[in-house]
């Protein structure tokens, strides 16, 4: 089981894995929620952004989060964690078995960054006018891929995927953006809420995320 908090006696069995994890960004949750779909055993460690904690500086060159600690290993950059996740503790697998349908599932994971991962900074401390053009683009980029979900349950088909579990922390946060999908995107506001209900998307969620979607109602 997943423990998100310090352990609480010495006799206590410290987990091997470590995640240090931000309570608010989309690439943390990104990360907690494969760790939730797998079970893995894993001590989460909240990061405060603001007042970072020393030894994250030391794992960590670019002092950023996620970053996950696994013995000796220390990862970083939350694609590669998430991967190394799943070859790690391959089941339930969270990537396609064939080559060539593992390697659209990581293009489509880097078109994610780069479209619209890239995009939060500009909505969330751009000036307005960028942040209102910001949020254009991630509303569109949204509607344009909402079909897919008319034909599959999932984005590459019908098993979850380490793909949804990028998705998913941005259709989260659109309320909290002000950004309202048009009516043409209902199949992706359905596949939305399919992906709050799962149990691993319950679980990743901090209590700073969970007041994102509360306070936008």
């Amino acid at each position: 089981m997943i423990d998100k908090n310090a352990m609480t006696t010495p006799a206590a069995r410290k987990p091997i894995m470590t995640l240090y994890s931000g309570t608010s960004d989309p690439w943390s949750q990104r990360t907690r929620i494969v760790l939730f779909e797998k079970d893995i055993d894993c001590q989460i460690v909240e990061v405060d952004i603001a007042k970072k904690p020393r030894e994250l500086g030391e794992l960590n060159p670019y002092n950023q989060v996620p970053t996950m600690v696994d013995r000796d290993l220390v990862l970083y950059e939350s694609n590669i964690i998430n991967e190394y996740l799943d070859e790690r503790l391959p089941h339930p697998p969270l990537m396609p078995v064939d080559p060539v349908s593992r390697a659209r599932a990581r293009l489509m994971l880097v078109r994610f960054d780069r479209d619209w991962y890239s995009l939060i900074g500009i909505i969330t401390g751009g000036d307005k006018k960028s942040a209102t053009r910001a949020r254009h683009t991630l509303r569109d980029g949204l509607t344009v891929i909402s079909p897919i979900f008319k034909e599959q349950p999932f984005t590459l088909g019908e098993e979850f995927s380490l793909v949804d579990c990028s998705l998913a922390p941005l259709l989260w946060r659109l309320d909290h953006w002000n950004i309202e999908l048009p009516r043409q995107a209902k199949p992706i506001l359905d596949y939305a809420a399919k992906l709050f209900q799962r149990k691993s998307f319950k679980l990743s969620l901090t209590e700073a995320e969970k007041a994102m979607r509360s306070s936008s109602r």
